[in-house]
């Protein structure tokens, strides 16, 4: 599953990409994220500094049916506070996503859709 990271004011944060079957959309999630563990050889993550954490916001993004809105759910257990520059961040590549899928059901190929999201 490919992420995005950003800092903000000393934070970490993480925008995951990945498709819920059981949505029938894809999720874009946004975290805080959390320092990758020391791994030896065999880890896959070797060089990756941070990764995502549990998380904050999951916008679903339809890609069958342009007529279905996109969502966004949130999970915090507890107050979170996400900053204006993280929650635009986040929303920009929510964005980006409907159009990937918007414009990949008009030209009926949803593979393209499955092709750009398994690249990052």
């Amino acid at each position: 599953m490919p992420w995005e990271l950003r800092e903000h004011a000393g934070s970490h944060y993480a925008v995951l990409f990945h498709y819920a079957l059981s949505d029938d959309a894809w999720a874009v999630e946004l975290s805080e994220a959390r320092p990758a563990p020391a791994g030896g050889d065999e880890d896959p993550h070797a060089g990756v500094t941070y990764l995502p954490g549990a998380a904050l916001l999951v916008a679903l993004v339809p890609d069958e049916d342009p007529n279905l809105r996109p969502t966004v759910r949130v999970y915090s257990p507890d107050e979170r506070v996400v900053p204006y520059e993280i929650m635009c961040w986040f929303m920009e590549q929510v964005a980006d996503q409907v159009e990937r899928c918007r414009i990949a059901f008009e030209q009926g190929e949803p593979e393209v859709v499955e092709e750009r999201g398994s690249d990052w």
